[in-house]
């Protein structure tokens, strides 16, 4: 039935087309045969009118010379077709001959001068119809246009005025702000309660962007930056807008589908325009470009980028899914390395914000890259910051598989049989069956692209950090590369390890780094060999001949923020790896970390001696340092900075006994403990567990 209609409609369609071309071939042919027929009507001869002779008559000849008389006589007469005299007269434009050199009449070179008439606005109104004259158009003047007209003359103009009192500056000024600030909030509550019908007034409310008034501009300009991004927030979809084909702009669609493609592409086009916006005002303040309207002082500009920086960082946080989401990332990240402080901190707080809730892993890529690129492009020239944002997450295979997979609630056995028939029973059966599998699916699809765009952001993270190792060893940015690198350690790709221990090595024993550096190094080697690289054979015993030898570097006479740095190292490199601790090392350790406790601070003595506690319960021969009998081969040597040769097991740990009148009642009560051998059962352990509730064995910090 639907063929034959459409058959049949194309067999209606082509007849009307042909009846209307018969019809119009029948018009034309009737035209020709008219015209044929109708003989060409004599011309009328000029005759002067009695008014015109009365006129030149009155004219004051006497007044007049010969020869100028008879130039504009002659001029009347050659002035049009309709005003000579076809019978006396030649030809007005006869063609010249290539012999005749004709000069310019004077009157040639004169320059005309039109008469300038005002244009102005007119309306358009409803036809009236006539019988004799058929449609007669109507029009009337728009109302205000004068006003308009007066307004930008007397602007352009600049008419002197008297001069304003300050007080009345102010006046004028708040007046003018408080519409301003009216026309914004109109703008935005009629976007805000129907975007779709209003999506135009996006463009009057950005048109503000550009104000001209010097009084307002620069607040204003402000408001309005801040009202858009705050409207863009509300009104942008979850989702990313596509251009569309030109089989779909072709195709017929729905009215609500067309209102639909109309909104999106309004929105995607004023908010690429915003952006511009943005960006244009942040680089007119770097490269100090005054502005032809002069509307905003070059002192100013700086507060407007700064507000136009903070919007785009918002934007970056808040819609990392729709379009320019790259642009923006492209436009944030160079204002990390900005000299400016307020500047880069709050462009290094987006980056952060924005990598800590991405969860896809799209945004993250796209930040890395580019941040790797300003570094080589900036010859590793940038602020610590810039790497410091990079805190990537590790993929949790378990916790994104129940996130991806949606739970739904499949009907048990009870329900089917009360609410179904048999035949639905079944047929609900297959379905659920189904519904799994898809769900099953999906979910590993989902974890597989997680997996590999984190894998892809975390090869570009090491990428930076092994081009600064290589390239850049003296640069600012290597505390940053090492405290990163002790992070993600773990992480690293096992054929790298031996290269990287012998960068890490020689770093250490060039003694070009500081003493946070220096730690970064050793986590970041025991790390590696904690994880994949247990299955390596390597000995790093520089590594800890190093942390034995400037342990005593730390004191009460500077902060102690390193002392976590060096109880993590401790931790990593003995309790970790007791099997390959030799109990001289072990021994050795507890007996620097009993003479570092008497000159830190209290909470830094506090934190050795739990470090203390866990090295004689993971070391249980390390109870011979309690005994003062206890006897072996050879002296103790305090001095000496090798662990394996200094002899700690002919020495004690009478530090105790000092720290047992500390001044601090929780390290006095601590060293008590030890003193008692650091049980983990009875009294002893009572007292430790009253004081510090969060410590356990499988810590030490």
């Amino acid at each position: 039935v639907k063929l034959d209609n459409k058959l049949k409609n194309r067999q209606f369609k082509k007849e009307s087309t042909d009846k209307k071309h018969r019809k119009e071939q029948k018009k034309l042919r009737a035209a020709i045969k008219d015209a044929v027929l109708k003989t060409p009507l004599p011309l009328e001869r000029y005759k002067k009118r009695p008014e015109e002779e009365e006129f030149v008559e009155s004219l004051p000849m006497d007044m007049m010379e010969e020869d100028d008389l008879e130039q504009i006589k002659a001029m009347a007469q050659k002035a049009s077709f309709l005003t000579r005299d076809l019978s006396s007269s030649g030809p007005v434009h006869a063609k010249k001959r290539k012999g005749e050199q004709q000069g310019p009449e004077s009157y040639e070179k004169m320059p005309r001068k039109m008469q300038l008439t005002e244009e102005k606005e007119v309306i358009h109104l409803l036809p009236i119809k006539d019988k004799i004259r058929g449609l007669i158009p109507q029009s009337m003047e728009k109302p205000g246009a004068c006003l308009c007209c007066w307004y930008v003359s007397t602007e352009d103009e600049a008419m002197p005025g008297p001069a304003l009192t300050p007080q009345e500056q102010l006046t004028l000024r708040t007046q003018k702000l408080t519409n301003r600030k009216l026309r914004i909030a109109s703008l935005g509550s009629d976007i805000l309660s129907d975007p779709t019908t209003n999506i135009k007034k996006l463009k009057e409310l950005r048109a503000m962007l550009m104000e001209t008034d010097p009084y307002v501009a620069v607040t204003v300009r402000k408001l309005v930056m801040v009202s858009l991004m705050e409207v863009f927030k509300d009104i942008v979809p979850s989702y990313r807008i596509r251009p569309l084909t030109e089989t779909e702009k072709a195709s017929k669609v729905k009215k609500e589908t067309q209102q639909l493609r109309e909104f999106e592409e309004g929105l995607v086009s004023q908010y690429k325009f915003y952006l511009e916006n943005l960006e244009q005002t942040v680089k007119d303040w770097k490269q100090k470009k005054r502005k032809r309207s002069e509307a905003v002082s070059l002192q100013s500009y700086r507060g407007l980028a700064e507000v136009a920086i903070r919007c785009i960082c918002e934007l970056l946080v808040a819609l990392p899914h729709f379009n320019f989401h790259n642009n923006i990332i492209v436009t944030v990240v160079p204002l990390m390395n900005d000299p400016v402080k307020r500047v880069s901190d709050m462009c290094c707080e987006a980056v952060k914000k924005l990598l800590k809730q991405d969860k896809q892993g799209h945004a993250s890529l796209g930040t890395v890259k580019v941040i790797s690129g300003l570094v080589k492009s900036r010859n590793y020239d940038v602020r610590p910051e810039v790497l410091l944002c990079l805190r990537i997450k590790e993929v949790e295979v378990k916790k994104d598989t129940d996130d991806t997979a949606p739970k739904k609630k499949f009907m048990n056995y009870k329900d089917k049989k009360k609410n179904l028939s048999r035949m639905q029973r079944k047929w609900k059966k297959a379905e659920e069956k189904l519904e799994k599998e898809l769900l099953e699916a999906e979910a590993s699809e989902s974890k597989d692209k997680k997996l590999k765009l984190h894998t892809e952001t975390l090869n570009i993270v090491f990428l930076i950090y092994f081009r600064i190792l290589k390239k850049a060893q003296k640069s600012i940015l290597l505390p940053s590369v090492l405290e990163g690198l002790a992070k993600f350690a773990h992480l690293i790709n096992l054929e790298f390890f031996d290269d990287l221990l012998n960068v890490l090595q020689h770093l250490i024993q060039s003694g070009d780094l500081t003493y946070r550096e220096s730690l970064h190094c050793i986590q970041t080697a025991f790390n590696i060999l904690s994880g994949q690289g247990d299955v390596l054979n390597i000995d790093p015993l520089n590594f800890y001949s190093h942390l034995y030898k400037t342990l005593l570097k730390l004191n009460a006479g500077a902060s102690n923020d390193d002392i976590s740095i060096v109880l993590r190292c401790l931790d990593v490199m003995l309790t970790k790896r007791r099997k390959q601790v030799t109990l001289q090392r072990a021994l050795a350790f507890v007996k620097r970390l009993s003479t570092l406790s008497l000159h830190t601070l209290p909470n830094a003595t506090v934190g050795i001696l739990a470090s203390n506690r866990t090295l004689m319960h993971t070391f249980p021969k390390c109870d011979i340092l309690l005994d003062n009998e206890a006897q072996g081969s050879g002296v103790f040597l305090p001095e000496l900075d090798e662990p394996e040769y200094c002899n700690p097991q002919n020495t004690a740990l009478w530090e105790l006994h000092t720290l047992k009148r500390h001044y601090h009642p929780v390290v006095r009560r601590f060293a008590t403990h030890l003193c008692a051998g650091a049980p983990s059962e009875g009294s002893g352990a009572l007292i430790v567990q009253l004081t510090f509730p969060f410590h356990n064995n499988s810590t030490c910090s």
